[in-house]
C-alpha cells in the first residue's frame, strides 16, 4: 500500500489541483472513460520540470487533445470518466511504477534532468500524482461492480503524427493487449470509413511490462477494455475533436447494442 510522503517530500501544494479528476461519475453508460495523460500541469515543487516548457507543450509532457475528447465523449455517451492532473513528466499514470518510462530521465529524445531523482522522491511521487489517479479508478469501477452494472474500459490517448525514422499514416490506432472484444469491433468500423487508415495494435502494443490501466483495471478484471488512440494533429480543432468525438460515440453505441460480452466484470 501506498504511505504519505514526509512534509519534507510533498509533491502537490494544498491550493495546486488535484491529481485526478472525476467527471459525471454517476453517468449510465456501460463505457468508463481513462485518460492517463490529459495534463500537463507541473507542481511548484518540481522547477526543474516545469521551466521545459517547449516539452510540456508536446506530446513529450501530455496527449494533445486527449482530455478534449475525453470530455466530450463523456458528454456524449453520458459516461464516467476518470482524467489524470500531472503532466506525464512528472509521473506516468501509464506505466507500471519502476519500469524505465515512469519517471523517464529521458523522453521522445528529450533529456529530463529534473527526473534524476532518488526511490524516496519516486516513491512521493507515486504517492501523490500515481495512486491517487488508480485509487479514483478503483472506486468508480467498484462502485459499478456493487451495483452490477455492466462495464467496459475505454482508455483514451493520443499520438505524434511522426516519429524519428518513422511517418505515421494511421489517423487512428486501436491497442489492445490478451482483449479483444472491444478492439476488434473498433478496428472494423473505423476501417469501414472511406480514407481512414487504421492501426491494429500499432503505432504502440498493449503490455503489462509497458501499459497499467488497460493490463489492471481491465483485463485484471476481466471487464472489456480497449486503448483508443487519435493521431494529435485530428484533435486540434474544436471541429476535429467533434468530428472524432461523434464517430467514436456512434462506434460505441452500435457495440453496446450488440451486446458487450464480460461487462458485468469482477
Amino acid at each position: 500500500m501506498s504511505s504519505s510522503p514526509p512534509p519534507a517530500l510533498r509533491i502537490l501544494a494544498p491550493d495546486e489541483p488535484s491529481a485526478f479528476e472525476v467527471v459525471n461519475p454517476d453517468g449510465r453508460s456501460s463505457a468508463v472513460l481513462l485518460c492517463d495523460h490529459a495534463s500537463n500541469a507541473v507542481p511548484r515543487s518540481l522547477p526543474e520540470i516545469a521551466m521545459q516548457h517547449e516539452a510540456l507543450r508536446e506530446h513529450t509532457g501530455w496527449d494533445i487533445g486527449a482530455a478534449r475528447l475525453s470530455r466530450r465523449l463523456s458528454a456524449l455517451l453520458d459516461a464516467p470518466l476518470v482524467l489524470s492532473g500531472t503532466s506525464r513528466l512528472v509521473i506516468d499514470c501509464n506505466r507500471p511504477l519502476g519500469s524505465p518510462s515512469s519517471i523517464p530521465v529521458v523522453s521522445c529524445g528529450v533529456p529530463i534532468p529534473g527526473n534524476v531523482i532518488t526511490a524516496e522522491e519516486a516513491a512521493a511521487r507515486a504517492d501523490e500524482c500515481f495512486w491517487p489517479y488508480h485509487h479514483a479508478i478503483t472506486a468508480l469501477l467498484d462502485a459499478r461492480r456493487d451495483r452490477r452494472q455492466p462495464t467496459a474500459i475505454l482508455s483514451v490517448h493520443s499520438f505524434t503524427p511522426s516519429m524519428p525514422g518513422q511517418e505515421r499514416p494511421w489517423q487512428a490506432a486501436i491497442l489492445y493487449g490478451r482483449d479483444r472484444r472491444l478492439a476488434a469491433p473498433f478496428i472494423e468500423a473505423l476501417r469501414r470509413e472511406p480514407g481512414l487508415c487504421v492501426g491494429d495494435n500499432e503505432p504502440y502494443r498493449v503490455s503489462e511490462g509497458g501499459d497499467y490501466g488497460i493490463p489492471v483495471h481491465g483485463e485484471a478484471r476481466g471487464l472489456p477494455c480497449v486503448l483508443l488512440e487519435i493521431r494529435q494533429d485530428g484533435l486540434l480543432s474544436a471541429e476535429g475533436v467533434e468530428a472524432w468525438a461523434q464517430r467514436l460515440a456512434a462506434i460505441y453505441r452500435e457495440i453496446e447494442a450488440s451486446g458487450l460480452p464480460g461487462a458485468a466484470g469482477a
